[in-house]
């Protein structure tokens, strides 16, 4: 399945409400078809990344849309490489 790397800009949100929001997202991924599997947060420069695996970069955007309303402002299909 392809994976995909989300970004939120200019997110006005603590740590705790991303950890929240990320919950939802697992809650309503099952109906899209999609696997939220980890997301990052820098606070001080207001971005949020997450990464998913699914069928398209539209449903990971339609589980955040039904989960909570927060928006990715881009999203990257992305190929995870191997470390050495």
């Amino acid at each position: 399945m392809p994976l995909f790397m989300d970004v939120h800009r200019n997110v006005d949100a603590t740590v705790e409400d991303v950890v929240e929001a990320h919950k939802k997202d697992v809650e309503t991924q099952e109906k899209h078809g999609v696997k939220y599997l980890n997301y990052w947060v820098d606070e001080d420069e207001g971005a949020v990344f997450c990464l998913f695996e699914g069928p398209s970069k539209e449903a990971g955007e339609k589980v955040h849309e039904e989960a909570h309303g927060l928006t990715a402002d881009e999203i990257f299909e992305v190929e995870q490489g191997e470390a050495t």
